[in-house]
């Protein structure tokens, strides 16, 4: 009995999980935009809390970022190629994971200068990605 209960819940969870969407992908943005202010804020209230809580909620994120259906059901194979630059903006991603440790790392020791440079370097990945694959 419980198999099955578990299964019927398997199954439900893996159907209501639905397609990564523009409007998924516009709401990661607003969020990782939300947790770049927290941990700004952290900077400027010397607040280790609030660092903390941006670059957790910056990783955990960042991580949810991929092309949606509408790209990656593109029939036209240039436009699908120039629209999903997965391996870009997976090198990002790493990028970005590892700067948000540097970034808790270099606070937590004290070291404001540092942990500001990982902050800009972070916002230099963001410009990257949004000047290749949106054209800005």
């Amino acid at each position: 009995m419980k198999k099955i209960l578990v299964g019927f819940v398997l199954a439900g969870t893996l159907l209501s999980a639905g397609p990564y969407t523009q409007k998924d992908r516009i709401l990661n943005m607003q969020t990782m935009a939300s947790a770049m202010q927290t941990i700004q804020n952290g900077f400027f209230y010397n607040n280790i809390d609030m660092v903390i809580e941006g670059t957790g909620l910056l990783a955990d994120t960042v991580i949810k970022i991929e092309p949606p259906l509408e790209e990656t059901e593109e029939k036209d194979v240039m436009t699908r190629y120039t629209n999903n630059k997965v391996q870009m903006s997976n090198r990002i991603k790493k990028k970005i994971i590892r700067k948000t440790k540097d970034i808790i790392e270099r606070f937590r020791d004290g070291d404001a200068t540092q942990a500001l440079q990982a902050y800009s370097k972070i916002t230099g990945q963001c410009m990257a990605c949004h000047t290749q694959l949106r054209k800005w």
